[in-house]
């Protein structure tokens, strides 16, 4: 799938911090994605899109216009895998912090109810282990 998207000039931005769980799933899922991840988030009626880079946000009403993006992971700066990662937010609308307080609960949803049906490919194996001797 293919989708073009613009940006506007970004109206504000700000530091901000993932929840480790939420950033280690998006990054899980999409290691196990043909390189974007493409997230409907339908209870806020938004198109999350997740790439090596940034997660960006579109709005089912401008279907082109990146309203959000999360972006300048700094995974590497976190002492422990658990540790939240710190990221900019970037907001191209004026209500973007507003939106904010909606998106990541939201994101956070949709991402755990994709990886629900995910579907593993390939043939499952049993594999045998040996009992040690004695």
């Amino acid at each position: 799938m293919e989708i073009t998207v613009y940006r506007d000039r970004p109206v504000a931005s700000e530091p901000r911090q993932l929840p480790a769980a939420l950033y280690n799933l998006a990054h899980s899922l999409l290691a196990r994605s043909p390189g974007t991840l493409f997230v409907p988030i339908r209870a806020a009626q938004y198109l999350a899109i997740v790439d090596a880079e940034e997660i960006i946000f579109l709005d089912h009403q401008h279907k082109s216009w990146v309203e959000v993006a999360w972006r300048n992971f700094r995974p590497q700066a976190r002492a422990a895998l658990d540790d939240p990662v710190p990221y900019e937010a970037v907001y191209y609308q004026a209500d973007g912090t507003e939106l904010m307080r909606r998106l990541q609960p939201e994101f956070a949803k949709a991402l755990s109810a994709l990886s629900g049906k995910e579907r593993l490919d390939g043939q499952a194996r049993v594999l045998k282990f040996e009992r040690p001797a004695g």
